[in-house]
This record gives C-alpha cells, sequence and structure tokens, in this order.
C-alpha cells in the first residue's frame, strides 16, 4: 500500500487514519497507531491548556518520528482556535484536520511550513471549496459516521468526490473491518478514517462502562441527537438519551432564528453538552450519553489497538 496516494502523500504503510475523538483521542493511541504502520490525529480541544497539548507532541515524538496530526474546529464557537493553531504551527506537526468551518486561515498560515491540511467535507461543493483553498486531501464525512456525520452515504459520497475532486479523498463513516476499508478503496477513495472501533482500545482512556457499551449495543441502538453541540451528533440510545430526547430544544430553535445571537448560543450549547459527554466517558452516571457510530456492529471485544488496526489492514 506504499504507492497509495494517503500513504504516498504521508509516507506511512497503511492508509487508515485513527479519527481525532472528542475526549477520547491521546498520545498513547497515536503512538501504538505510528507503531501499527499507520497515522492518528487528537482533537485539540482534548487537552484543556497549551501545555499539555505541547507536553502530549513531545511524548509522541519521542516514540515515534512517523506523521501524525491534529484536530481544529475552526468556528467561532471554539474560543481556543488561534491559540492551537499557532502552537501546531510552531510546533510542526505533520497535518491538521479542520472541522465545522472554513480552513482558510488555517490553509494559509500552514502551506508555506509545509503542513499538510486535510478537510472535513460533507458534499461536492464544500469539497470544491478546499480544494480551491488549496487544502491537500478531503474527508468524506458520511451519514455512517460517529460524532458529527454528514446527511449522505459514503457509499454515494466517495465516488462523487473522486469523480470531481482533483486532491486525496479519504473516507470517513461505517468501517470497522478489512472489507469496508477495501471497499472505499475501490470506490476510489486514498484511504480511511476509522474512529468508533477504537473506543473499545485497551489505550482508550474511557471507563470500562463506556467500552462495554460498545460490545453490548448495535447499530440499530444508534441515534441522531441534535441536542448535545449544536450539530447533528451520533450516540447511543441510553435509557437517558431516551429520557431527554433527541430532537433540537428552545436553545437550538433560539439559534436558528437569530443570526445575532447565533456564535454565543452556539458555544453555550457545544460546552453544556460537552460537559454531559465528558462526564459519561469517564465515570458511571445516569445522564449517560455515549457518542458512537453504526460500526459499533464490529466491535465484540475490547482489544488492543494494534490488534484492531491488524483487523482493518489484513489482506491489503
Amino acid at each position: 500500500m506504499t504507492h497509495n496516494p494517503l500513504s504516498k502523500l504521508l509516507g506511512i504503510q497503511f492508509p487508515v487514519l485513527v479519527a481525532p475523538m472528542f475526549l477520547i483521542s491521546n498520545a498513547a493511541m497515536v503512538i501504538e497507531a505510528l507503531e501499527a504502520g499507520a497515522t492518528a490525529a487528537i482533537p485539540a480541544l482534548n487537552y484543556r491548556t497549551d501545555e499539555a497539548m505541547r507536553k502530549a507532541i513531545a511524548e509522541i515524538r519521542n516514540k515515534s518520528n512517523k506523521p501524525f496530526g491534529f484536530n481544529l474546529i475552526v468556528n467561532k464557537s471554539n474560543p481556543k482556535y488561534k491559540g492551537q493553531l499557532q502552537t501546531l504551527c510552531e510546533l510542526k506537526v505533520d497535518f491538521i484536520i479542520t472541522s465545522l468551518g472554513s480552513p482558510e486561515e488555517v490553509i494559509k498560515k500552514c502551506k508555506p511550513l509545509g503542513i499538510k491540511v486535510f478537510c472535513d467535507v460533507v458534499n461536492l461543493d464544500y469539497a470544491l471549496k478546499v480544494e480551491a483553498l488549496g487544502a491537500d486531501a478531503v474527508i468524506a464525512v458520511g451519514s455512517e459516521a460517529g460524532g458529527h456525520c454528514g446527511p449522505v452515504s459514503n457509499k454515494k459520497l466517495v465516488p462523487e468526490l473522486v469523480k470531481h475532486c482533483n486532491i486525496p479523498v479519504i473516507a470517513a463513516g461505517g468501517i470497522g473491518e478489512a472489507r469496508q476499508v477495501k471497499e472505499m478503496l475501490e470506490l476510489g477513495a486514498a484511504g480511511v478514517s476509522v474512529g468508533t472501533v477504537f473506543i473499545a482500545s485497551a489505550e482508550a482512556p474511557v471507563s470500562k462502562e463506556y467500552k462495554q457499551a460498545l460490545v453490548h449495543f448495535t447499530a440499530r441502538d444508534i441515534v441522531l441527537s441534535s441536542k448535545l453541540s449544536g450539530s447533528p451528533l451520533t450516540v447511543i440510545n441510553t435509557p437517558y438519551v431516551q429520557q431527554i430526547g433527541t430532537k433540537a430544544g428552545f436553545l437550538e430553535r433560539l439559534m436558528k432564528r437569530n443570526k445575532w445571537l447565533k456564535k454565543y448560543i452556539k458555544m453555550l450549547i457545544f460546552v453544556k453538552g460537552m460537559r454531559k459527554i465528558e462526564k459519561s466517558a469517564f465515570s458511571a452516571t445516569y445522564q449517560t450519553v455515549w457518542v458512537a457510530g453504526p460500526s459499533i456492529d464490529y466491535v465484540k471485544k475490547v482489544r488492543p489497538l494494534n490488534e484492531i488496526m491488524n483487523s482493518l489492514v489484513e489482506g491489503l
């Protein structure tokens, strides 16, 4: 697979990216992914302080010289965005994944430094816009993705982007076994971004209850909630999620009606929702909100990350 477009772009053995997962991705998971011949990224928001993020980057580089990246939320709901971008540019991480906003500033600052920029996209129009801005690749976020997902299945989205874009397309969503990796590559994807199945890894820092939920529940238990981050988010349909519902609440409806207040309301919704998710991820609580995607079906037990990775790249 070293001749694969994503493998060539990053200099990795397998075109697999361990997706950046809010609260979950950490240095230990990145190191294991790099040693397995793949790559990985961490959401910058996983670190409360700049010092903590710098320490994580140093830890990874102390263990490996292989390429890894970070994910940036680039819209106004992320007050840490500017500072995070400055640090990532200063330390020259290998790539940055942009989400939920325009990547223009990121691309302008990263290009001269040789930092690759991959952009999350959910449709062709946006993919063409970020390509014109100078993105190095697009990540096709399909409707099967865990967390923030797109409206269209990757089986339709990936071929459309491959046909019309001149940069690599990375497929994200619904990938849990080698056969899905092969399917996406056959559709023209340069690589795949995989998240949910890695939540149930030994290296993931979340609670045993969260990991066991991935073993216990199935794709039929995944629902789309508009209540937690200001954008549609896939979660496991626990009793608490059933209790609070998944439809937009008062703040979400107000945000859609009032453009002037939108920035501040979205920030408030995001902070409140992420606090609920954080409590659920690291401790047992009746207010259980566990983020996951339909590829939960491929989680049969908790395994070391390198074992999960081996199952994804088998036969490539």
